[in-house]
C-alpha cells in the first residue's frame, strides 16, 4: 500500500489506516482483524484512551504484540474519567497528559507513541501548558510526535501557530467537507490531515440507505436531510461507476494533498477488506469535479 509522509515528521504512514474505535470488545475479533489489517498494508492504527475505558488500547496492544516496530500507534488523551466511572470529564493539564499517557503505554504494550493526540480542545483551555506537557514527552522520548483531534477552528488555528503538531484529525467526507476551508492553512505549515469519519457513519458504503441509524433518519448527517440523502447516494453511485461507493469515498479524501491518510474502521473482516480494496482505485479529475459538485461545502460553526 502506498505511504504518505505524516507533516514534517519522519513517519510514513499508510493511505488506507486503521479506526480502532469500532472495533468491539470481542478481542479474538478485534485482533483478527488487525492482523489482517497489517497483512494487507495497513500500517496506521488510531485509538483512543476513551474507547472502552481504556479496553481498546488494550486490544490493541495485544494484537500488535510482536509486530510493533512494523506500525504506527497513534492514540489520544485529555478526557478523564470521572471517579464513579460513570462519565469523564474535559483535562488538557500537564499533569493529567503526563499521567495518562503512562496508562496507555501500559495498556499498549509498549514504551513509546508514535503519535500522541490531544482528544478535543477549546480556545479556554491553557493551550501553553498542554503543548509543554507534550513537548516534554517527546523530549523523553515517550512519544514520537504529537497533533491534535479537533473540529474547532480556533484550536487548529492556535495550534498551529504555536506548537510543533504534525496533524489534526479532522471529520472529513463526501458528506462533511466542512474541513477544507482549513486545509490551505495546514499544508502551508506542513501539518497533515487524518480524516476520520470518511464514510459518513456507512452512508458511503454499499449498505442501502434504507439500513441507515434511526438517528440518521429522524435528523439526517452534519447539513443534510435523510430526504436529500435519499435523493443523493445513488447519484454518487452513479460516479463510482464501476467501483464500490466505499473506495470513491476513501479516494476523495485521499485526492486531497492536505490529506495523508484515511482511518476507516471496521467491525468485520469484509469491512476491511472493502476499505482497503481503495487502494488501487484511482479518481479522474472529472469524478472528483462531479462529486463536488453533487455535495456541499460548508463551515465549521462552533469556532470555540
Amino acid at each position: 500500500m502506498k505511504k504518505r509522509k505524516l507533516g514534517h515528521s519522519h513517519l510514513y504512514v499508510s493511505e488506507i489506516g486503521f479506526g480502532c474505535m469500532s472495533l468491539g470488545t470481542s478481542e479474538n475479533d478485534a485482533i483478527r482483524i488487525i492482523h489482517e489489517a497489517i497483512d494487507q498494508g495497513v500500517n496506521y492504527f488510531d485509538t483512543a484512551d476513551l474507547y472502552d475505558r481504556g479496553l481498546n488500547e488494550e486490544i490493541v496492544g495485544k494484537a500488535l504484540k510482536g509486530k510493533r516496530h512494523d506500525v504506527i500507534v497513534a492514540t489520544k488523551v485529555g478526557n478523564r474519567w470521572t471517579e464513579q466511572g460513570k462519565g469523564w470529564m474535559w483535562d488538557p493539564s500537564k499533569a493529567y497528559i503526563k499521567e495518562a499517557v503512562k496508562h496507555s503505554l501500559r495498556r499498549l504494550q509498549t514504551d513509546y507513541i508514535d503519535v500522541y493526540q490531544l482528544h478535543g480542545g477549546t480556545i479556554d483551555d491553557p493551550i501553553d501548558e498542554t503543548i509543554e506537557a507534550f513537548e516534554e514527552l517527546q523530549q523523553e522520548g515517550i512519544i514520537r510526535y504529537y497533533g491534535i483531534s479537533s473540529m474547532r477552528p480556533n484550536v487548529i488555528r492556535e495550534y498551529v501557530k504555536r506548537s510543533r503538531i504534525v496533524s489534526v484529525m479532522m471529520p472529513y467526507s463526501l458528506l462533511d467537507r466542512r474541513a477544507e476551508e482549513w486545509f490551505p492553512l495546514l499544508k502551508q505549515h506542513n501539518v497533515s490531515v487524518i480524516a476520520r469519519g470518511p464514510l459518513a457513519k456507512g452512508l458511503l458504503t454499499e449498505r442501502p440507505i434504507e439500513r441507515a441509524s434511526e438517528n440518521t433518519k429522524q435528523n439526517g448527517y452534519v447539513d443534510y436531510s435523510f430526504a436529500e440523502l435519499v435523493t443523493l447516494i445513488p447519484k454518487l453511485k452513479a460516479v463510482a461507476q464501476n467501483e464500490t461507493l466505499t473506495a470513491i469515498a476513501l479516494r476523495f479524501c485521499l485526492a486531497n494533498e492536505a490529506v495523508t491518510t484515511v482511518v476507516p474502521g471496521a467491525s468485520r473482516l469484509s469491512q476491511l477488506i472493502e476499505n482497503v480494496a481503495a487502494q488501487s482505485v484511482t479518481l479522474s479529475d472529472e469524478q472528483i469535479a462531479i462529486l463536488k459538485q453533487l455535495t456541499k461545502q460548508t463551515m465549521f460553526t462552533d469556532h470555540r
